[in-house]
């Protein structure tokens, strides 16, 4: 797969963030994304997940189902961890998996999810008892749960 992003422009609020951005990311390959604070990093990842809308520019995806959108074959892992404390481990996976479209089998498939980023052990806990490390690895346990 390959996405691309082709003269992009992103206004927030009233301040453009930036404009005539080119932008590559392939299978198997890592693209660093550097600058300021402020400077839109954050902006450009939302964007190219399709999470905001574009001010200017095009998005494609290569090797994606042309019949869905782009949100609906990416995901978006941000620095905030998307968990409601008082849900279980589990209980987070599941509504997220149901949210995102996870499909049939649910539980067998989140059951593997968790025991994949080492958190089986703590499925019945609250989310608000797992450390920093545990919540990002029930964040990336709903990449796995839910294919895109």
């Amino acid at each position: 797969m390959k996405l691309s992003g082709l003269g992009l422009r992103c206004v927030r609020g009233e301040r453009e963030v930036f404009s005539g951005l080119d932008v590559t990311a392939e299978s198997g390959r890592a693209v660093a994304i550097t600058g300021p604070n402020g400077a839109g990093k954050t902006s450009l990842l939302r964007l190219l997940a399709g999470l905001l809308a574009m001010a200017g520019g095009s998005i494609s995806l290569e090797g994606g189902d042309p019949e869905l959108t782009l949100p609906e074959q990416a995901h978006y892992l941000g620095h905030r961890d998307a968990l409601k404390p008082a849900l279980s481990v589990g209980e987070n996976l599941s509504f997220w998996r149901e949210f995102l479209g996870g499909g049939a089998s649910g539980e067998s498939v989140a059951a593997q999810a968790l025991a994949a980023v080492g958190l089986d052990h703590v499925a019945h806990l609250p989310a608000a008892y797992l450390s920093a490390g545990q919540r990002r690895r029930l964040s990336i346990a709903r990449l796995l749960a839910v294919k895109r």
